[in-house]
This record gives C-alpha cells, sequence and structure tokens, in this order.
C-alpha cells in the first residue's frame, strides 16, 4: 500500500520533545517493514505561528509570513528525517517532484511546505494525488472531522464516514464561520474529492493510530470517493 501521513507540527513537536518525535518516526518506520510506501508531510504547529506573529508585528508581508511557516514544517521534517531507521530523503523535499522521485528509490520521502499560499495539508493531498497513494492520513490535534469546530461549538459531533463531497461542504461550512477552524482545509479536501482519493483524519497525538488507520482500524473520521 502507498501511504501518505500528513502530521501537523502541533503533533509531532509541541514542545520540541525528542520522545514524541521518535514515537512518530517509530510508526513509519513499522510502515515501512511491513511492506508499505510512505512518504510523510510535516507542519509547523505552535512554533510556527509564534514567527509568523512575532514577523506580522515587525510588518512582513503575507508572503513572507508564508515563506516563515515554510521554513519550520522544514525544520520539523528534518527532526523526523533525524529520527527514522529506514532509508529516508537526506533533506525534506522541496518539490512534489523531488519526493515522487524518493518514494521512487524505496525511500521515505519527507517534506514540509512547498509554496507561499498552500498549507502542508494541500501539499500531502497533492502528493496523494501525484503519487495515486492508496490511503491519506491526516494526524491532527483533534479526532476527526466534526459538525462545526468543537472548540467553538459544544454540540458538534463528529462523523465516522463521509464522502468526499459531504467533506468538502461540511469543511467550507467550518470555514465561513468566523474563528472556527477546520481539522483540513478546504483546498486539500477539493483535491481529496477530485482525485477520487481515501482519507483518514484523526487524532495524531497517539502515534499508533496512524499505524491502527493504516491496517483498517479506524480511529476519527474516514473520507470515501463519491459513487
Amino acid at each position: 500500500m502507498r501511504v501518505i501521513v500528513s502530521i501537523g507540527g502541533s503533533v509531532l513537536a509541541p514542545d520540541l520533545e525528542a520522545d514524541r518525535v521518535d514515537a512518530h518516526a517509530g510508526v513509519i518506520d513499522g510502515l515501512v517493514e511491513e511492506g508499505h510506501e510512505v512518504a510523510t508531510v510535516v507542519g509547523g504547529g505552535g512554533v510556527a505561528r509564534r514567527y509568523i506573529g512575532t514577523a506580522r508585528e515587525l510588518g512582513a508581508t503575507e508572503y513572507d509570513l508564508d515563506s516563515f511557516g515554510i521554513d519550520v514544517t522544514r525544520l520539523n521534517a528534518r527532526l523526523l528525517i533525524a529520527a527514522l531507521d529506514h532509508a529516508a530523503t537526506p533533506e525534506p523535499a522541496e518539490s512534489h517532484e523531488a519526493a515522487r522521485a524518493s518514494l521512487r528509490r524505496g525511500e521515505v520521502a519527507v517534506m514540509g511546505g512547498t509554496t507561499p499560499g498552500h498549507t502542508t495539508d494541500a501539499v500531502a493531498a497533492l502528493l496523494a494525488e501525484m503519487v495515486d497513494a492508496d490511503l491519506l492520513v491526516f494526524a491532527t490535534s483533534v479526532p476527526g472531522v466534526f459538525s462545526a469546530d468543537p472548540n467553538a461549538d459544544p454540540d458538534a459531533e463528529r462523523y465516522d464516514r463521509l464522502t468526499a463531497s459531504e467533506l468538502v461542504d461540511v469543511i467550507a461550512s467550518i470555514e465561513t464561520a468566523a474563528g472556527s477552524n477546520a481539522p483540513v482545509d478546504l483546498l486539500a479536501a477539493k483535491i481529496i474529492e477530485r482525485s477520487g482519493l481515501h482519507a483518514v483524519v484523526l487524532d495524531g497525538s497517539e502515534p499508533s493510530r496512524v499505524a491502527a488507520a493504516v491496517a483498517g482500524d479506524v480511529h476519527g473520521t474516514e473520507v470515501r470517493p463519491d459513487e
């Protein structure tokens, strides 16, 4: 199985703890040992938000703010590379083409961000589309996709299963609510829809949930292509 794992920065290294990074690397190594082809995309998390906040106060443009975020995602990606036992890209792939080439060499492809304006959610979805992945796993800080932002709405309900078009509708409704945060962004959801990708959104604070999802035991929201 060809698997793309998107790991949020706040999930991989919220406090830059080595044990947490090592646990995620252990899951990736385990998937490779089981015979899967694996690529990972790493987010920036709280560290990126702090850099972006300071740069915004200093007058940086939105383009430059995105560039700060990309730099942090690549630093986080380097941490994951350092923790992996199996052969991986020697440094974070800076393009989807480079990541695909790494997969073809039998390596674990590791990426951060690529282009200002694209979140790592979208980067992961585009990579899954490019390499015709069997599964795209979003390891986030929330346990799936909800009917509303659970941080803003205590009555929000989690979906166990959604079609890709339903995912787009749910994410669009969440993103239009002021101050709300969706578990994946709208662009990523639309890429999942157009490509007919099989995806899972789960709470990645326990890395073993990623391995379980690949094995078919989903603790989160499963997204299937439309009929």
